[in-house]
């Protein structure tokens, strides 16, 4: 073990209380004589490696998420080697080392993370659907939500707070919510989906004319949860998308992935909805009525036979019929 007195043994994972931070979670690790506390994206480096940075310390009253027995923690070097006492995730790296600028960069990295493919793929920067100034709305309540910053840097995006009905982000036409994409992160979609509480979501955005859930990991990784069994989550979801079609749940892989998609979706739904109020814009020429459709033989044989006139039962009908039948007709009309 790598602590000292008045360093608990445990890996400590803590909700970040800073409002203003892109780093939603604390962890402490048992390194030195009082730890070291980081700011990091994610709870473990499960698809890839996770940023961390320097927290300024450990709060007073933290809102704890997990705290893990560790079995070893040893410094070599720039790394830091940890393992934890459980059977799954529990070995990982924290790597200290200088990027651009000479300034300190943290990277949180597992073995699976180390060797495996990793989606390290240059973003497109092309406008979405070639829109412009596309105004986002961001729900008030949604914390380390999305910036968009890629593209609000180049003047495609403009983010708004305020409250939605329905969904995380939104865009509007004609001043009516028309697309939104409900965020989620894997154990969120796993504890929504057995509560009961994404069933309410997926109803009410369902409502809209196109909605999306994006779920900020692999679908792959449902099966390697361990506080729930992963086959109760797979059926979960494939009943909400069986009950709710026209809510696909996406699977975007990492959070870069899953805003790049959000946005991308949210600009194809508003241009399609805007080219469908155009065309419904549109009065189409008309070509008048339709002119009556051509009796039958048949028909006309039978007004014959009622009308008391000689006819065959097959074949054609005499000139002086059809003529009766029109003449019959237009004073009828």
């Amino acid at each position: 073990m790598c602590h000292t007195s008045g360093v608990p043994d445990d890996f400590v994972i803590a909700r970040n209380p800073d409002p203003d931070s892109t780093l939603p979670f604390l962890v402490r690790i048992p390194v030195g004589e009082h730890g070291i506390v980081l700011k990091v994206r994610d709870t473990w480096p499960r698809t890839s490696k996770v940023y961390c940075h320097r927290a300024p310390g450990w709060p007073d009253d933290p809102e704890i998420l997990e705290r893990v027995p560790v079995r070893s923690c040893v410094r070599r070097g720039a790394a830091i080697d940890l393992v934890l006492d459980r059977g799954r995730e529990n070995r990982s790296q924290f790597v200290i080392t200088r990027i651009r600028g000479g300034r300190e960069a943290i990277f949180w990295q597992s073995p699976r993370t180390t060797k495996a493919a990793r989606p390290n793929v240059p973003l497109p920067t092309g406008r979405a659907q070639g829109l412009s100034g596309m105004v986002v709305l961001v729900d008030s309540h949604e914390r380390y939500a999305y910036t968009f910053k890629r593209q609000s840097g180049r003047g495609h995006v403009e983010t708004v707070r305020r409250g939605l009905p329905a969904g995380d982000y939104a865009v509007e036409l004609d001043g009516r919510i028309v697309v939104s994409v409900e965020r989620k992160s894997l154990a969120d979609l796993s504890s929504s989906l057995l509560n009961g509480k994404l069933r309410f979501a997926l109803a009410e955005l369902s409502a809209l004319p196109r909605a999306a859930v994006v779920v900020e990991d692999r679908y792959s990784k449902i099966f390697a949860l361990e506080h729930v069994r992963p086959s109760v989550v797979a059926d979960a979801l494939a009943e909400a998308q069986i009950r709710w079609p026209s809510v696909p749940i996406v699977f975007g892989e990492t959070r870069t992935l899953a805003e790049e998609w959000t946005y991308r979706y949210l600009a194809a739904g508003l241009a399609e909805l805007t080219q469908q109020a155009a065309a419904d814009d549109v009065d189409l020429p008309t070509a008048g009525p339709l002119p009556k459709a051509e009796p039958t033989t048949r028909e006309v044989r039978t007004w014959a036979r009622a009308q008391g006139l000689s006819v065959p039962d097959r074949g054609r009908l005499r000139p002086e019929v059809w003529q009766a039948y029109r003449a019959a007709q237009e004073g009828v009309s």
